[in-house]
């Protein structure tokens, strides 16, 4: 499947433009931040991850690119299989930039709440970060969670 990828103004661009901005955003000391956000409407889940650039020298502001999957609604029963697929589709994307990349600073911004809170995502919390660092990266979680919670959950809808 060739996944598409957008702009953050909705230009479709391709990986291997996304990587051009990278790399140079990377050589400017910026880092990179990746998260996954999923919307279910009656037959579908909607999948967003957006690739999020802050912090270079000299930029002010952000960028970021985004890419949207839909997949049938019928793979995803559960919540819980639904953020496990979210956090593999971060990951499966910081490791392809990590290849490229090697000395890219990434930051995984996963979907789920801390797990002292009572939200549905909270049981689930530690073993999703855990999967994301086992995978060699660190990880926020909500409400430190922009890249999933703002960026990426504004195009999964």
């Amino acid at each position: 499947m060739k996944v598409k990828w957008r702009s953050g103004n909705g230009k479709p661009t391709t990986m291997e433009s996304v990587l051009v901005e990278l790399r140079a955003h990377v050589a400017a000391n910026g880092r990179i931040y990746i998260g996954t956000d999923s919307y279910i409407d009656k037959s579908r889940c909607a999948f967003a991850t957006a690739i999020c650039l802050h912090g270079a020298d000299g930029q002010s502001g952000g960028k970021y690119f985004f890419r949207k999957v839909y997949l049938n609604r019928q793979n995803f029963p559960s919540l819980v299989q639904r953020i496990l697929r979210e956090v593999q589709d971060s990951i499966e994307i910081a490791l392809t930039i990590s290849e490229k990349l090697p000395t890219a600073r990434i930051e995984l911004h996963l979907d789920v709440s801390p797990s002292n809170k009572e939200n549905g995502t909270s049981k689930i919390s530690e073993m999703v970060t855990g999967y994301a660092k086992s995978s060699g990266f660190e990880c926020k979680i909500k409400p430190e969670a922009w890249a999933s919670q703002s960026v990426a959950d504004k195009h999964s809808k």
